[in-house]
């Protein structure tokens, strides 16, 4: 019986890459469903991700692979397709990203599963718990967050988190906690990075004077608003538009890029490079 892998490479770039990993897969009896691979020729990085189907267990692939990736100097991941990924999601008061998410995970969209919901406000309890997924109220002291944050690293680590998602939550994470999940922490924030970061962005937009309002979705880093950018989109505005009208078109700009973002990251399509990344799309 057959299994589908998730083959994830980055490594220096140097003739013979393809032709190993290709040849160690028919050696293997693997038959390749997708590839995709990207040489980046100013770093010299190579990046590749391929999904093959293997009747033999990880166990065994990632025995026989791994003589080459220490040949290649290769970082690498072998993710099995049937795991599927366990995720948190962190919000405030707005539900239209947490909403978006919520309907995906119930009709099977998503391609991983919402475990629980933690948010500083109370407000979104019903909504979340009528999807019968957990909600925790984790409120923040503003002049002690420690503690609040403490307690959100106790509930991400009890429900084995694989990816943490910041749906509009209005707090910033610790240093800590982004060292702690590094790479595994998704943000959107609603302005077109790196125009307008930290609090109202739409506002900034407005004074501005911007024909164009967007919204990122992101890594999170201690360094705010500059982490690695998974996606990107826009919506054109007019000198029409007060700052109440931005935050309304906005919305479902950050509800769309953070589906996408959150999607590929599930579906091991982007691999970090440096503060960049390369998304598989």
């Amino acid at each position: 019986m057959s299994h589908t892998y998730r083959l994830i490479v980055s490594c220096p770039d140097r003739v013979g890459i393809v032709a190993r990993v290709s040849g160690f897969i028919a050696e293997h009896g693997g038959s390749i469903l997708e590839a995709a691979q990207h040489s980046d020729v100013i770093e010299n990085r190579f990046f590749m991700r391929y999904e093959i189907a293997f009747e033999c267990d990880a166990e065994h692939i990632r025995q026989g692979f791994a003589p080459i990736a220490e040949e290649f100097g290769m970082k690498w991941r072998l993710h099995d397709v049937a795991e599927r990924p366990r995720v948190v999601v962190m919000v405030s008061k707005m539900a239209h990203c947490l909403v978006d998410l919520l309907y995906q995970n119930a009709t099977g969209e998503l391609p991983g599963d919402i475990v629980a919901v933690i948010s500083n406000h109370d407000d979104l309890r019903g909504m979340t718990e009528w999807h019968n997924i957990p909600f925790h109220h984790v409120a923040v002291d503003k002049d002690n967050k420690q503690p609040a944050f403490d307690k959100v690293a106790e509930l991400v680590d009890s429900y084995n988190c694989d990816t943490l998602v910041l749906a509009r939550y209005m707090q910033i994470l610790p240093p800590v906690l982004c060292e702690r999940y590094r790479g595994r922490v998704i943000n959107i924030h609603h302005s077109f990075l790196p125009s307008f970061v930290g609090a109202r962005p739409y506002h900034q937009a407005y004074d501005r004077g911007v024909k164009l309002i967007g919204a990122t979705c992101h890594y999170v880093t201690e360094v705010l608003d500059a982490g690695p950018i998974i996606e990107q989109d826009i919506q054109r505005v007019t000198h029409t538009c007060l700052p109440d009208d931005l935050v309304r078109l906005g919305r479902d700009v950050e509800r769309r890029v953070l589906t996408r973002g959150l999607h590929w990251h599930l579906e091991d399509r982007v691999l970090l490079n440096g503060n960049r990344t390369v998304v598989f799309s």
